[in-house]
């Protein structure tokens, strides 16, 4: 059996020594070496053993599904509104939650909000990429502080454990499962081994103790989670933290939730003191102009259940050199090749030789079909340099034949349209029965072809 292993650690700097000293070599101060544990005996390393009764470890029986007791799950609601939504009402105790995304998106950030917000529970903050100075510092930024959050610096499983057994923590955050490893493998930190080694052990202390843990995942170049597919598995969530760090806005999406519905997002704005809950995003997703400008619509579009009007915009000038040059950002490159093709071989509209930009507005990225009709309008008005009104929405999907497709959940786009103040919502002719036109203050005009829509607004 291995010897238990110490070593003295600064109070001061957090530097290491193999020998206790009065002086520490590092920062000059007296008598700030303390001894510490820096490895067990090897029968404590152990992974996360759950409590019994009298030692005795309850052994799981099969029962008819009729036998099973079905209980509504106890959620914890934060203090986030947007978070609650993503997750489909709150924290279920006892889950484990996967959020990934690019570097410097805010994932840390957000998840240490959360920790701060919940005042009235015990959180355990694990991490494994900054210390503990780092983390209060940001939370000194955010102007947040509770005595319930407790802040552990550690990438060795075994020892994260044994300061869970000590605190007792309500909720428990990981930041980062690429920085832990456990010491029954001898694989470095971030490998795949290591990261389906500690993914489980993080499982098993999550079911067997009831205690939720949000899990921080990187991402490769590909933009998935790093690592094995496993760890998408083994979890019970998986948030997609996304945004562009040029710009203020953070969307959080739902790829994966066994507790609630998929289709919800979340929408946040980074500040100085943190990201604030964007509860209204369509107010600030449409810029405020005062001249009328070319080559800008706005598009209705649906985010996962919520209704959003997002402004598109597109530069369509001559081609300098000889290929001509397709940009878009926020949006598929290849989708827009198709509508480019659609306007010039259904419509007559010459984009061949010309430079195409498109642009949506605000860094998000929109997946919505429905976005189509907004950024042909989009081209059209830069295309002939003519002004779309400022008060007109667009909502439909654009086929290869040049006619425009309805759309889902129509009614929710032209309420939000209606909400804000706008005059006339353009949706497809298809689109005529799945709404009421009573007690609207909104015009709704169906449209079926690009050309009939052309002559609408530039022929008029």
């Amino acid at each position: 059996m291995a010897k238990t292993k110490t070593a003295f650690f600064c109070q001061s700097c957090g530097a290491q020594s193999a020998k206790w000293v009065g002086k520490c070599s590092s920062c000059g101060e007296w008598n700030t070496l303390v001894e510490e544990v820096i490895e067990k005996e090897s029968a404590q390393n152990i992974t996360w053993q759950p409590k019994t009764q009298n030692g005795v470890k309850a052994i799981a029986k099969p029962l008819k599904i009729a036998e099973i007791e079905v209980r509504d799950e106890r959620r914890v609601p934060t203090s986030d509104k947007e978070f609650n939504r993503v997750l489909g009402g709150g924290i279920v105790p006892g889950s484990i939650t996967l959020i990934g995304g690019e570097p410097g998106i805010g994932k840390s950030t957000l998840l240490l909000q959360i920790a701060l917000s919940l005042g009235h529970l015990k959180v355990l903050y694990v991490s494994g990429e900054e210390s503990q100075q780092q983390i209060k510092m940001r939370a000194e930024r955010m102007g947040k502080s509770t005595d319930k959050t407790l802040i552990l610096a550690e990438t060795l499983t075994q020892n994260i454990f044994t300061q869970i057994k000590a605190v007792d923590p309500e909720i428990v955050i990981i930041d980062s499962i690429q920085t832990l490893y456990s010491n029954q493998l001898d694989a470095a930190a971030g490998s795949i081994s290591q990261v389906k080694q500690c993914a489980a052990e993080l499982q098993k202390f999550a079911k067997e103790s009831n205690v939720p843990v949000f899990v921080i995942g990187h991402i490769n170049k590909d933009g998935n989670i790093a690592g094995p597919k496993l760890l998408e598995h083994i979890v019970d969530a998986v948030l997609q933290f996304e945004g562009d760090r040029n710009y203020a806005y953070r969307i959080i999406r739902n790829i994966k939730n066994r507790f609630g519905s998929t289709q919800e997002i979340g929408i946040y704005e980074m500040l100085e003191k943190g990201l604030r809950e964007v509860s209204n995003p369509s107010e600030l997703l449409i810029s405020q102009r005062d001249a009328q400008l070319s080559g800008i619509s706005i598009a209705a579009t649906i985010e996962g259940a919520r209704p959003l009007l997002i402004e598109t915009q597109a530069l369509v000038t001559p081609a300098v050199y000889g290929q001509p040059q397709r940009s878009s950002t926020g949006f598929d490159l290849r989708r827009l090749g198709m509508l480019l093709a659609v306007l010039e071989k259904r419509c007559g509209f010459k984009f061949g030789m010309s430079d195409v930009f498109l642009n949506i507005a605000g860094g998000v990225k929109i997946i919505d079909p429905a976005l189509d009709l907004s950024i042909v309008v989009a081209l059209l008005s830069s295309f002939d340099d003519l002004s779309v009104p400022q008060s007109y929405v667009f909502a439909g999907e654009v086929g290869l034949s040049g006619e425009i497709r309805a759309v889902s959940r129509v009614d929710q786009r032209i309420a939000e349209a209606q909400k804000l103040g706008f005059e006339k919502i353009f949706i497809s002719a298809y689109n005529k029965k799945s709404f009421s036109s009573k007690n609207l203050n909104i015009e709704v005009v169906l449209v079926s072809k690009i050309d009939q829509l052309y002559n609408i607004l530039f022929n008029s």
